[in-house]
C-alpha cells in the first residue's frame, strides 16, 4: 500500500534573546523536526528607549524560509508556514503596511506613569479586568499604544492598522493584515468573554478602534507565501501568535485538567486548561492572565520571572558556560551545595529590567540582612530555589482559584533542562514534575499547521500521537 506523502511544515519562532527557522516533517503519526537557522535577537537601545530591530528579525525569518525550502528533497515543498512570537509588542502600519512608528521592546519603562495611573483607580482596574481577564501589567500592549498615542497624538490619523508581531510577518510573507485572537488576548484590549475588541477599554485607553480588524482564530488560513519565490506553494496558517499558547498546545496535557503545564524560559509561566475564565476578585488579586487559545477556551495562567534572574546574573560574572557541557557542570555543582537559608522574593519590581541583576539581588538580600552569595555557583542555587518556590506559590493559588486539586507538573522550554531548577520545583509543590524533551513553541506552532492542513483532526489527537514519541523524565518531590 502507497505511503501518503509527508507534510513539511515551517514555523518561525521568535524569542526575546534569540529566534528560529524549523522544519516539522509529518508522516506515520510521527514528527521530526530540524533547526534550520537560528539567529541572536535582543533590545536594541537608543538612548532612554528600548527597541526591537524588526528589519533584522525579517531578514533573519527571510534567510531562515529560504534554507528550509531548500534543504527539502526535490519534489518536495514546504506544505505551510506558521508565525509565534512573544506577546504585546506591535507594529503600526498605513494602509500600504509601511512601518509608521518604531518597535518600542515591553520592557521599555516609558508605560509606568500610565500603570500607576491605572492602579490609583480600583474601580476602573476591577472594570478592565472582568473586560479582558488580563491585570495590569507594565508591558501590556494597552498601555504601550495608550502611551504612543498620547506622546504623540498625530499618530492616531497617521496609521490606519495595529499589528502584533506575528500578524506583521504573516502580513510580510501573505500581504494580508489580520489580527489573531491568541496574541491579540494579551494586549489587555480583547473581550475575554466575546472574543472581540473591547470598545470600553479601547476607548479608556485612548486606543482608535480602526486599528483592529475582527480577530481571526487559529488555524485561519491567510493565504500563500507572496515574499519568497521559493515558497510559493506555500500556505501562510495563523497560528495561536504567542510562544506561550503554542508552548502549551505541543503539552500532552491529561484531559481531566489534572494537569499544570509550566512554561519554563525567560518568564515561567504557570497555567491550567479551563473552558472559562478566571474572573472574581480573588482572580484578579492573584494576578491571573486569561490566555485565549484562539479556539474558544482558556488557559488562565500566572507569570513569574523566570530564567531572566539567570540569564542577567550572568552577565556580571566573566566565567559563565558557553557551552553545554558546561552548564552541565555549573548545574550539579549547585546542586551540591547545601540549601539556602532564605529565598529571594521573585515578585521584587526591581528584577524587572536592572542595569545589574546580581547588584538587584545583592541589594534585596541586604535589605533583609541576609549574606549575598560570592560565587556564581551560589547564586545559581539561591535563584534555582526560589523560582521553584515561586512556581509553588502559584500552583497553590490556581488549586484554589479553579477547585481542582493537580496531580503533576508538565515542565517545558529552557528550563526544562534544568534539573536544580525541576527538583527545587518538585519539592516546593510537593508534586513531580514531568520534564518533557520538547521543543514547545515550535512543536505547538506545526501542531496547529497540521490541524488546519486537515492532517489531524484536533489537539487532543495530535497530543496523543506525540505523547508516544516523547522523551521525558520525572522529577518526585523529596
Amino acid at each position: 500500500m502507497k505511503r501518503p506523502p509527508l507534510l513539511h511544515c515551517a514555523a518561525v519562532d521568535l524569542g526575546a534573546t534569540s529566534g528560529r527557522v524549523m522544519i516539522g516533517t509529518w508522516g506515520q503519526k510521527k514528527l521530526t523536526l530540524r533547526e534550520i537557522h537560528r539567529f541572536p535577537n535582543g533590545v536594541r537601545q537608543i538612548g532612554e528607549r528600548a527597541y526591537w530591530d524588526i528589519a533584522g528579525l525579517w531578514e533573519n525569518v527571510r534567510h531562515g524560509l529560504v534554507l528550509a525550502a531548500q534543504s527539502l528533497p526535490a519534489g518536495e515543498h514546504l506544505s505551510s508556514v506558521g508565525v509565534d512570537t512573544w506577546g504585546v509588542d506591535t507594529v503600526l502600519v498605513d494602509a500600504n503596511g509601511r512601518p509608521v512608528y518604531p518597535t518600542h521592546a515591553y520592557r521599555d519603562s516609558r508605560t509606568q506613569e500610565g500603570l500607576q495611573a491605572l492602579e490609583s483607580d480600583p474601580a476602573v482596574l476591577a472594570k478592565i479586568y472582568r473586560a479582558t481577564g488580563i491585570p495590569a501589567v507594565f508591558y501590556n500592549s494597552s498601555l504601550q499604544l495608550a502611551e504612543t498615542v498620547k506622546t504623540h497624538p498625530g499618530i492616531a490619523a497617521l496609521a490606519s492598522r495595529c499589528l502584533f508581531l506575528p500578524d506583521y510577518f504573516n502580513f510580510l510573507l501573505s500581504g494580508k493584515m489580520a489580527n489573531g485572537q491568541a496574541i491579540a488576548g494579551t494586549a489587555q484590549l480583547l473581550d475575554v468573554k466575546r472574543g472581540s475588541w473591547s470598545r470600553r477599554t479601547l476607548n479608556h485607553f485612548g486606543i482608535p478602534a480602526r486599528w483592529f480588524t475582527p480577530p481571526v482564530r487559529s488555524g485561519t488560513r491567510l493565504g500563500a507565501v507572496r515574499a519568497l519565490p521559493d515558497l510559493k506553494k506555500t500556505k501562510v496558517i495563523a497560528v495561536p501568535g504567542h510562544d506561550t499558547t503554542c508552548a502549551y498546545d505541543a503539552i500532552p496535557a491529561a484531559a481531566d485538567g489534572s494537569d499544570i503545564l509550566l512554561s519554563s524560559g525567560t518568564w515561567s509561566i504557570v497555567g491550567m486548561e479551563h473552558d472559562r475564565p478566571l474572573l472574581d476578585r480573588f482572580a484578579a488579586q492573584a494576578r491571573v492572565a486569561n490566555d485565549q487559545t484562539g479556539r474558544g477556551d482558556y488557559r488562565p495562567l500566572i507569570n513569574v520571572i523566570g530564567l531572566w534572574l539567570m540569564e542577567e546574573t550572568l552577565k556580571d560574572f566573566k566565567s559563565r558556560p558557553t557551552t553545554a557541557s558546561g552548564w552541565t557542570q555549573l548545574i550539579r555543582a549547585a546542586e551540591a551545595l547545601p540549601a539556602p537559608v532564605a529565598l529571594l522574593e521573585v515578585k521584587d519590581p526591581a528584577f524587572a529590567n536592572p542595569p545589574s541583576m546580581r547588584q538587584a539581588i545583592d541589594a534585596q538580600l541586604k535589605r533583609r540582612r541576609l549574606k549575598p552569595p560570592s560565587e556564581l555557583v551560589g547564586y545559581v542555587r539561591l535563584i534555582c530555589d526560589s523560582l521553584g518556590q515561586g512556581h509553588a506559590d502559584v500552583i497553590d493559588v490556581l488549586s484554589t482559584l479553579s477547585g481542582r486539586t493537580f496531580k503533576r507538573i508538565i515542565m517545558v522550554g529552557g528550563g526544562s533542562r534544568n534539573a536544580l531548577l525541576c527538583q527545587a520545583t518538585a519539592d516546593a509543590a510537593g508534586l513531580p514534575v514531568v520534564s518533557c524533551e520538547l521543543e514547545g513553541s515550535a512543536v505547538g506552532n506545526i501542531a496547529n499547521q497540521l490541524i488546519a492542513l486537515k492532517a489531524v483532526k484536533h489537539l487532543a489527537e495530535f497530543r496523543s500521537h506525540l505523547a508516544a514519541q516523547l522523551k521525558t523524565k520525572t522529577y518526585r518531590p523529596r
